[in-house]
């Protein structure tokens, strides 16, 4: 039986024989294996561990896409969005591995119950980015049964698809394995690269740096022209497209982009609003449009 990490100490428990790992009961009994809200694939919970409940929030409002920041501490993956934030016992592991690792075990294989396509998980990572992912790497392995994972040249697709973001020097360490937990977040460079989709899944971008619509009054043309190009690189490539920075305030302006950001494909919506992203994407499907 493999504990999750060193430092914690789990006073009651769930013992899964499946996964060969305990599960806080805590975690446990935070799933239910009924059916939640039809999930939403292109909802991403930007800064999601800053809700009241981290990830239940996010998956209760149908998120199919969650964010976390994290931290190297004393051996230990903190997550708060600065250092400032830090607490010992908002771990990656309690926040987001034992959780997910409980719902996915109540829902026979699935984050949302009856929807079979992974949730990602993207995990930032705020300082020592070498270390700080190996020590990643060392606590998803006994998550690995949900992961999706690389091995030997193939993609094998999991529950949970973990994808790293922020400090660029795990990117070295990253490709040097033959056996992955986690895939890399890549930026626009990377369109034009040679790695492959089965080490960089996801492009982001601050749409700040490449675009000056804000959502007010028409789409510039040559904006939106090169919008679509990128999608249509990134899918020809079988990269998915996030951008962070968009216009994150209620009102028209962050509903045009929004629309915008649905015709031209992108993959992901960035939002720290749940409640708003769901109405909106949910009142597509009754208005009949697609693209939730």
């Amino acid at each position: 039986m493999a504990y999750l990490t060193r430092r914690r100490v789990v006073t009651t428990a769930l013992v899964t024989a499946a996964a060969g790992v305990v599960i806080p009961a805590q975690a446990a009994a935070a799933t239910t294996g009924r059916p939640g809200p039809r999930p939403l694939d292109r909802a991403h919970a930007h800064n999601d561990y800053l809700h009241p409940r981290p990830l239940h929030d996010a998956l209760d409002h149908g998120f199919t896409s969650v964010e976390a920041d994290i931290f190297l501490v004393g051996g230990e993956l903190l997550v708060a969005h600065e250092p400032a934030g830090l607490d010992p016992t908002r771990t990656l592991a309690s926040l987001y591995l034992d959780p997910l690792l409980a719902r996915v075990m109540a829902n026979h294989g699935a984050v949302h119950a009856g929807h079979r396509a992974p949730l990602q998980l993207l995990i930032d990572i705020k300082n020592e980015g070498a270390a700080a992912y190996a020590e990643l790497d060392r606590q998803l392995r006994p998550y690995r049964r949900i992961l999706t994972r690389f091995r030997n040249g193939r993609v094998h697709t999991g529950a949970v698809t973990p994808v790293i973001s922020g400090d660029r020097a795990a990117r070295v360490p990253m490709e040097a394995q033959r056996t992955r937990y986690a895939f890399y977040d890549g930026r626009l460079d990377d369109l034009a690269g040679p790695a492959a989709a089965s080490f960089i899944p996801l492009v982001s971008s601050n749409w700040t740096h490449s675009f000056s619509w804000r959502g007010a009054g028409p789409f510039p043309a040559a904006e939106r022209d090169r919008l679509r190009t990128l999608v249509e690189t990134a899918h020809r490539q079988g990269r998915r497209v996030r951008f962070w920075a968009t216009p994150d305030a209620p009102g028209p302006d962050r509903d045009a982009l929004w629309t915008e950001l649905l015709a031209a494909g992108v993959d992901h919506l960035n939002t720290d609003d749940l409640a708003g992203l769901e109405t909106f994407l949910r009142n597509r499907v009754r208005n009949g449009r697609t693209g939730t």
